[in-house]
């Protein structure tokens, strides 16, 4: 669910500069602009038009993905293993975590939607928020395996 409303924050975060723009209202490029004579016109920086675009599936995003599913997976197990030792998921209800099939699922969809909000970031341009969704879903998924493991065990209900 979190997973969701981040891709949500981050799809319309994005365009809400663009929303209330006609483009027939306003000029496109510096060209289109009235010359006023006593303000220099801005020059065009070629290398700053000239930005380098990546492919969407080069080595630094499969890196990311499988490192995202790699510690996805490692969540699934952490959890597992904490269920198994006495403890309780405080996130996800005990019918998602005690149903394998259907834990796994929701792990194989929370990496989908991973690298599915990059791909949106990457199409609309945002190179290195696509990389950032990669590296936060990370970071946070390895916090909470290792969480998960160094719980300690509640086998007779003592904390």
């Amino acid at each position: 669910m979190r997973e969701l409303a981040l891709a949500f924050a981050l799809i319309f975060c994005g365009n809400v500069g663009a929303r209330g723009q006609s483009s027939n209202t306003l000029p496109k490029t510096s060209d289109e602009l009235p010359a006023d004579p006593g303000v220099p016109s801005p020059v065009a920086d070629p290398a700053r038009e000239q930005l380098p675009t990546h492919a969407f599936w080069d080595k630094e995003n499969i890196l990311l993905f499988s490192g995202v599913a790699v510690f996805r997976g490692l969540d699934y197990a952490s959890t597992k293993n904490m269920l198994a030792r006495g403890r309780e998921e405080i996130l996800l209800p005990d019918d998602v975590v005690d149903n394998s099939a259907g834990f796994a699922a929701l792990e194989a969809a929370a990496i989908a939607t991973s690298i599915g909000i990059s791909y949106a970031l990457h199409r609309t341009g945002h190179h290195k928020l696509e990389r950032w969704v990669s590296i936060t879903h990370l970071s946070v998924t390895a916090f909470g395996a290792a969480r998960n493991y160094a719980l300690k065990s509640n086998h007779a209900g003592a904390n």
